[in-house]
This record gives structure tokens, sequence and C-alpha cells, in this order.
């Protein structure tokens, strides 16, 4: 049965509980370079991203041939008949291969590769014939929600798990390029989690890392993120995009703090109980103590370390008398006590 709060994804389970996957996301910064676009999973591979993804769109399909956009695209079109090889070398060097079709042609392509999950833009997260189309496969979806109300989130999704693909993450999105930090909202990934049964992730446009690593504090189950050789080169995404060192520099963060979130369960780690001792104050006489005589509260001191009663008890010493004499400065034990 089919845990609709995880995913699989290339020997991944994607979920709450899990590692969160992490998409280094090289988009169009390949730069109509075959060459370039393997140095991007090369680096990817070396940042330790779960999986490398592209884009593929020809610009007469993606824009109407008398748009000007369409003429400009297509310098960052990811080439059809790159595909093969480029799956071929994320095989074999042990990353998840991964594109976003903006076009049916490109999913009967993806499916002679066999490729482990559909992107879905936000762009095109109303784009029906292509939604139904992807969920012909039966394969798992990520869909970015870049630009949405909520409703249009419920839609898409509706749209999707109504056909053969049962398997779907959701990413928040916001589709400006870079956002305003202010424009960000990352409480909306609570949102989502709250509203739907399927993994939640963020698709992250900011500068930097900041916001990724807080998207995992919140309960981020995937992250994708933009990166480039670097921000100098011309193109469409690199300017905001981050560079190598600063792609493995996040996923060191995120994982890192992976470790820090630990279990939520408030209870001192193994590692605390010498300091439980040191740091934790327990009762001493404050002046001679004589066999006998009652316990008054200001015969009694609290320093560190515990080496008697602890001082949490100081009430329950107070008005007991003591059965040997303690001298100052020495702790106050139970046996003490009559």
């Amino acid at each position: 049965m089919i845990n609709l709060k995880q995913m699989k994804l290339g020997g991944h389970t994607i979920g709450d509980g899990y590692p969160c996957f992490i998409i280094a996301e090289a988009g169009s910064n390949h730069n109509g370079d075959i060459n370039q676009a393997k140095k991007l999973v090369d680096i990817a591979v070396e940042a330790k991203a779960n999986a490398v993804k592209f884009q593929t769109f020809t610009g007469d399909k993606l824009f109407s041939k008398k748009h000007p956009a369409n003429e400009i695209v297509k310098k960052f079109e990811f080439k059809l008949e790159w595909h093969k090889e480029i799956k071929k070398y994320c095989d074999e060097k042990g990353i998840i291969f991964m594109t976003t079709p903006f076009q049916k042609d490109v999913v009967d392509l993806l499916e002679e590769l066999d490729i482990a999950a559909y992107k879905v833009a936000s762009g095109d997260m109303d784009y029906y014939p292509l939604l139904d189309y992807i969920s012909k496969t039966g394969k798992p979806v990520v869909l970015a929600t870049g630009m949405a109300y909520i409703d249009e989130v419920k839609e898409a999704v509706n749209r999707i798990t109504n056909g053969k693909t049962k398997e779907i993450a959701i990413l928040h999105c916001i589709s400006n390029y870079p956002p305003k930090t202010e424009d960000i909202n990352l409480k909306s990934i609570l949102t989502l989690k709250e509203e739907f049964d399927f993994p939640v992730g963020l698709s992250d446009h900011s500068m930097g890392i900041t916001i990724p690593v807080a998207a995992v504090a919140m309960g981020a189950n995937i992250i994708e993120k933009h990166f480039t050789i670097s921000r100098e080169l011309e193109g469409m995404d690199h300017f905001y995009a981050l560079e190598p060192n600063e792609l493995k520099q996040m996923i060191t963060e995120i994982r890192k703090l992976e470790k820090a979130m630990g279990t939520g369960i408030k209870c001192p780690v193994q590692r605390e109980f010498p300091e439980r001792h040191y740091a934790r104050r327990g009762i001493i006489a404050a002046c001679n103590l004589k066999a006998g005589q009652v316990i008054k509260e200001e015969h009694l001191d609290y320093v560190r370390p515990v080496n008697g009663i602890e001082s949490k008890y100081y009430k329950e010493v107070i008005g007991r008398k003591v059965n040997k004499d303690i001298k100052q400065d020495d702790p106050v034990r139970w046996e003490d006590l009559a």
C-alpha cells in the first residue's frame, strides 16, 4: 500500500522522518553546451545532491512563434539528443537524472529512458493536457506551485492523482528571480503540510543558502535549488544561482541541521550526564551542625557539584534533625537526617 505522506524516488524515500531530498537544479545553465551540462552533473555529485535536474523545452513549443522569447530560449535548449547520454552519465556518477518536461513529446522520450520521476514547473500546473499526459505514466510527480492560490494547488494535485500517478510531492515556490525576502512566505510550507497528505518541499530562487536551510528546519522534505558554474556566465538563471562551493555548503548545512533536529523527546543526552553532576547544585551545611539539631533555612547553602542531596529537595530537608555532626561546607546527605 502506498503511504501518501511518503514518496519513492530513485531508491530514496521522501517524507517526514527521512533525509531531505535535494535536487540540484541545473536548469538551462548548460548554455546549450553538453560538456557544460556534464560539468554541472559533476558539481552536483561533488556537492552530494540526490538528483540533478535540467529543463527540456523547445522554443517554438514553449512560446508563440511570434513572441521574441521564442528565439532567445533556443540558445538554452537541453537538446533532445542529449538526454540518453546525460542520463547515462548521471547513472555512472551515481546521481539521479531529472528534467522538467515542458511538452508531451518530451514525456515520451523520458519514458523511453525510464526516468525516475517527473517535475512539473509552476507555470504548467494548470496546463492540464500535460498533467494528464504525465499522470498516465504512473510515475511520481514533483509539483512546483509558484504563483498559485491554494485552491489551484488542490486542483492540480487532484488532476494528477486522478490518473495512474499516486505519489506526488508539492513544492512551495515564489516565481521571482530572485524573490524579495519578505515575499518568500516560508510558513506556506506548514500550510501545505496541513492541507495535503503528501511530502512538501521548497523550490527556492532566493540568493544564498539561508532560506533553504530554514525551510528544512520547518519540515521541508525536498529542496530544489538552482546552481551554476559561475554567476558571471551569461544566461537566464546564472545570476541568482549558487556557485559550486555554495551548493556544497548548503547541502552540508542541511545535513548538519537534520542531525541537530533530533527526536523531539526532551531528555538529557548521554554526553550531558557528567554535566548534570557538575553544573547542578547540592545542599551543604552553611555552618557547623550538631547531632540532634533541627535544620533551619539559614543552615543550608547550595553549591556545585551535587555531592549530597540535590538543591531541589531543600524544603524536605528544612525542619529535619541531623543524626550526626556535620561540618561547615560538607554535603548534607539523606542518611544524615533523622
